[in-house]
């Protein structure tokens, strides 16, 4: 049974799911969330598919699954794939939620998709500072590693990196994170890495 993935493009925690069902070698379909124009707020959605109203959403068969941390354990627990020490896993994927990607997908919002007038700079430049503290802890736990837990890739990686592919500014840049460079490098290298872009339908056109 082919797995549905309510998603769109811009989500970076979409495509965490998105990357780990392709690279699981799982049947999935996107099914697109028009988000920018207020669907998942709407009483339909939260009655009918997230009562949370976020995205992404996986549906299998009759199972649903809300938060991309869940979907990714599902996908790892299922395929019998990109699994690992799972405490350690589980410990990085909870500090990517609370720490990172959370403010990266706030920091990236706000400098991207608000219209200029109405970007909080001091919001923006407060996020900016969490950001770099954050991106210091994964750039010293990968010196020396290949992966975040392990040897090899597992879903703390796709948690972890997911947001760092997308091309608008949100305050990082590759090139002053050599370790988390690197890593991404492998990731990228992995046989059937995908762009997010690539992977789903965007609500913006390019």
């Amino acid at each position: 049974m082919t797995i549905d993935l309510h998603c769109f493009g811009e989500s970076g925690n979409a495509y965490k799911v998105a990357l780990a069902l392709d690279l699981a070698g799982l049947d999935w379909r996107p099914v697109f969330v028009d988000f920018f124009k207020g669907e998942t707020r709407s009483d339909a959605w939260r009655a009918e598919v997230n009562p949370m109203g976020e995205v992404p959403v996986l549906r299998d068969g009759e199972l649903t699954l809300t938060q991309s941390g869940v979907m990714l354990d599902y996908i790892a627990e299922t395929s019998g794939k990109l699994g690992g020490e799972r405490h350690e896993v589980l410990r990085w994927m909870f500090w990517d939620n609370h720490k990172y990607s959370t403010a990266i997908g706030m920091t990236r919002f706000l400098m991207n998709f608000l219209p200029e007038d109405k970007r909080p700079q001091p919001v923006i430049d407060f996020q900016l500072g969490r950001l770099k503290a954050a991106h210091a802890v994964l750039n010293a736990h990968l010196q020396g590693r290949d992966w975040v837990v392990g040897r090899d890739v597992t879903i703390a990686d796709l948690s972890l990196g997911g947001y760092l592919f997308y091309p608008e500014p949100f305050g990082f840049d590759r090139a002053d994170w050599p370790e988390i460079d690197r890593w991404l490098s492998n990731i990228q290298s992995l046989p059937g890495w995908k762009h997010p872009y690539d992977l789903m339908p965007r609500a913006y056109a390019a």
